[in-house]
């Protein structure tokens, strides 16, 4: 991001900040708090550790939901890709699986897994499982054919075509899906959360709309804002580095 366009950016968060507070006065603090309520109440949150046990709840059910729903999905993604009859086989039944909406399955995950942090890993992992495996199919598919008629000459075998030519080729497409990921797994955990829970950030939401707390809300809502932005951060930084051990590669070779 050039210069420009992070004055840019900078500007329209000011404004948005004045539309804020203009729009906060002219009704009750219970249906909208003003910006600097909202920033102490936040800031005395994050100082006396009020907000901690609830992050680091929230942090931990994403990313072991992420990891599993992304490791299935990359599997399931190659096995797809690399066989057009599988894909026949389970194409049915994974759109089936996500045509269901998560949040009307999240009562079941609590009653077959209880109230615990495993439900709502296991919501995670489902809504981050399908952007992976359609990422990694597609890139495993859509593979350049003069490269791959290059490898047959040489009698590569599927694995050495698998390992050397398509997930390289293909890193772009699922790095992809990782980002859509990664916002999602954030919507599954608080999605379990807002089921039944009584620590994480939907839980917290949830209790702030229990005890009429609107500042509180909006409160998690901005460290939800950061989280995410967090989680996106790093999967750009990923994606950054496979670009950049890539070229080196290529200068190499």
């Amino acid at each position: 991001m050039n210069k420009r366009a992070s004055l840019l950016s900078l500007l329209m968060g000011v404004f948005l900040l004045f539309i804020w507070e203009l729009s906060a006065r002219q009704v009750s603090e219970l249906i909208l708090p003003r910006p600097l309520t909202v920033f102490t109440v936040l800031w005395k949150g994050i100082l006396d550790g009020y907000f901690l046990s609830h992050i680091l709840t929230t942090v931990v059910e994403l990313i072991i939901g992420l990891l599993m729903g992304g490791f299935l999905g990359v599997l399931l993604g190659i096995i797809i890709g690399e066989s057009p009859f599988l894909k026949n086989v389970f194409s049915v039944y994974i759109v089936i699986s996500q045509a269901i909406p998560k949040i009307a399955l999240a009562p079941l995950f609590m009653l077959w897994f209880g109230y615990g942090m495993m439900s709502k890993i296991v919501i995670t992992a489902l809504i981050c499982f399908f952007p992976l495996l359609e990422a990694t199919a597609s890139a495993i598919q859509h593979v350049n054919s003069d490269q791959l008629t290059l490898f047959r000459l040489m009698n590569a075998s599927r694995w050495q075509t698998l390992w050397y030519l398509k997930l390289p080729a293909g890193l772009p497409t699922i790095v992809q899906g990782l980002r859509v990921a990664v916002v999602l797994s954030l919507v599954g955990a608080l999605v379990g959360e807002f089921i039944g829970a009584k620590k994480g950030l939907g839980a917290l939401i949830i209790a702030s709309q229990g005890m009429m707390d609107t500042t509180l809300m909006f409160a998690v809502l901005i460290l939800l804002a950061v989280l995410g932005c967090i989680l996106y951060g790093l999967v750009n930084i990923l994606e950054n580095q496979l670009w950049y051990s890539k070229e080196n590669r290529n200068e190499k070779n």
